[in-house]
């Protein structure tokens, strides 16, 4: 026995040793035995990934239980919320709202790319204006805010307003991008200062542009091409192999570049708004919390601040911030973001000041029979368009294709360097369990006019349903308004006007959460849900981003409270 416990004694430290000499375990493939990162080739991945870092202005929120869509007050008996048990995985979300001066970050460098003296490009830069007008009132004198709340120097730290959500999902990718360049420069995978444009040093304009997706896609077309040369790699963006340089890029499996900015989904933001971490016993929920801060009321209870207003919000009828100097909640309008403690996941304003765009598409109930899992509703799958060369398709700046939304507005859909994508199809679908088809906006809605079987119960009005496409169709909303453009140059506006439509709830009509400076306080419940169609802008209508988590749920390890200290 002693002896072949000393052999195993020594077959462990030469093991170790060989290990240590090898350049450590995790340099060792346990599938093969060949070396991971040799220099003289084979198999090369990050090794020591340790954690996600945290991307600007972002706040991790631990995933976990809650109780979606239990609101305290439901005075109204709308039919709106399902309270349905669901779990939320780990993510991060903006720590306030986006604000003025973070939203003209975005405008001017799409002044600086695609700029205003050349014709095709203007409506890049229009398409990405907020709507400064949402601020008239007919009967009220608000006309200096239509002049001054986005640009002057007073509201930079204000939220932005006046943004429709297909703005705000732009807003969002062009976020990701420009994150994602600054992380290839911060690591030396490209030289400093690419990121800025020609004028400013850099190698930017609107045919040398980055896109995240297309980076990790296809490497060599970022920046124009500019990537397939040695010319703008940094340190780290090239090696020596034998007399050769070759070119190093920062793809998936080196676990540099973030995941994408996005707008957080109604059970995401809802989540992160409740903050139930701050009320949690031996993982139970000492109490139901009404608002994002503990307490029943709108009014702080501490000492120090007792009294004081929680959240900027509408008081009552004619009373938007109190009496001057007593009961005051700090504005009449919106407030500058952190005017208000933060609740205990660390998180500003989830509660009044603006209402805020979420990602999901508005059903009055949410199926959790469907699924109880990171419920979103709003999926559409797409895949990389390819070309005949057999690679992915990279827009350029002569391919730019916009679309005209309902109230006349024109967009871009997709800026010149990200991939081109399509829908998914039968090749993806084929005999899959868990997906059939790309747009799944209206799946399991209870409607039967998106089901395929539609024509069997709808045969007596088969004209109509030709006119209509079916994810349009939902509870038999209107037709959307049709904006074209004759001949001379004019804009010509269709509107649906029947009066048999008996809803509004469409595939493009998306939730927004919180209450604003315009609300009651009944509306600051993080349960509260209301829906306006995407193209919608207003006065009281914000947004933050989030972005998902990778890898493991906690960043420390966890315990029982009550083993703590043994």
């Amino acid at each position: 026995m002693k002896i072949n416990f000393l052999r195993e004694t020594i077959f462990v430290a030469l093991s170790a040793l060989l290990l240590v000499g090898c350049g450590g375990r995790n340099n060792m493939s346990r599938a093969t035995g060949w070396g991971i990162n040799s220099k003289d080739g084979g198999f090369q991945f990050n090794t020591e990934f340790e954690d996600q870092e945290n991307g600007p202005g972002l706040v991790f929120i631990e995933g976990g239980t809650y109780t979606k869509g239990q609101v305290q007050d439901d005075v109204l008996h709308d039919w709106n919320n399902t309270p349905t048990q669901q779990h939320v995985m780990s993510f991060y979300i903006d720590e306030t709202e986006v604000t003025n001066l973070m939203y003209m970050e975005y405008l001017d460098w799409l002044e600086t790319v695609f700029p205003l003296s050349e014709q095709r490009y203007r409506q890049i830069y229009e398409g990405a204006l907020p709507d400064t007008l949402v601020w008239r009132n007919t009967l009220g004198y608000m006309e200096e805010l239509t002049t001054n709340y986005l640009r002057h120097p007073a509201y930079a730290e204000y939220p932005v307003v006046g943004i429709n959500w297909l703005q705000a999902v732009q807003f969002s990718e062009w976020r990701t991008n420009r994150v994602n360049e600054f992380i290839l420069e911060r690591e030396s995978f490209v030289q400093k200062n690419i990121r800025y444009g020609q004028k400013d040093g850099g190698v930017v304009n609107s045919n040398s542009t980055f896109s995240t997706k297309a980076y990790l896609k296809r490497p060599e077309t970022s920046y124009g091409g500019l990537m397939a040369s040695d010319s703008i790699m940094g340190k780290r963006g090239t090696i020596k192999k034998d007399t050769a340089t070759v070119n190093v890029y920062a793809g998936v499996e080196k676990g540099v570049l973030l995941p994408s900015y996005r707008l957080p989904t109604e059970a995401e933001w809802e989540y992160a708004a409740l903050a139930l971490v701050g009320d949690r016993e031996y993982n139970t929920y000492r109490g139901k919390k009404k608002y994002p801060w503990s307490g029943e009321y709108t009014r702080s209870d501490e000492r120090r601040s007792e009294g004081d207003q929680l959240a900027n919000f509408k008081f009552g009828k004619g009373d938007y911030g109190g009496i001057a100097g007593w009961s005051d909640d700090g504005g009449d309008i919106t407030v500058q973001v952190k005017s208000y403690p933060p609740n205990d996941f660390g998180v500003y304003d989830m509660a009044g000041n603006v209402a805020e765009w979420v990602a999901d598409v508005y059903r009055p109930i949410v199926d959790d029979e469907a699924n109880d899992f990171n419920y979103y509703r709003g999926n559409i799958y797409m895949k990389n368009a390819i070309g005949e060369d057999g690679k992915a398709t990279i827009l350029s700046p002569d391919e730019l294709v916009y679309d005209t939304l309902p109230n006349g507005k024109v967009m871009l859909k997709r800026l010149p360097g990200d991939l081109d994508q399509v829908p998914i199809d039968e090749e993806e679908t084929f005999l899959r369990q868990n997906f059939s088809e790309s747009d799944n906006r209206n799946f399991r809605d209870g409607d039967k006019e998106p089901t395929r079987l539609f024509a069997s119960y709808n045969n007596t009005d088969d004209e109509n349903a030709k006119k209509r496409p079916e994810t349009a169709g939902m509870y038999d909303a209107p037709l959307h308004p049709k904006v074209s453009i004759d001949d001379d140059g004019n804009t010509l506006r269709s509107i649906d006007k029947s009066e048999r439509r008996t809803s509004l709830i469409t595939d493009e009509v998306r939730v927004y959460k919180g209450g604003s400076w315009k609300d009651r306080a009944y509306w600051l419940d993080p349960a509260q849900r209301r829906y306006l169609p995407q193209y919608i802008a207003t006065d009281y209508i914000g947004f933050r981003c989030a972005m998902s988590r990778l890898g493991q749920k906690s960043r420390i390890k966890k315990t029982a409270r009550h083993k703590r200290g043994r």
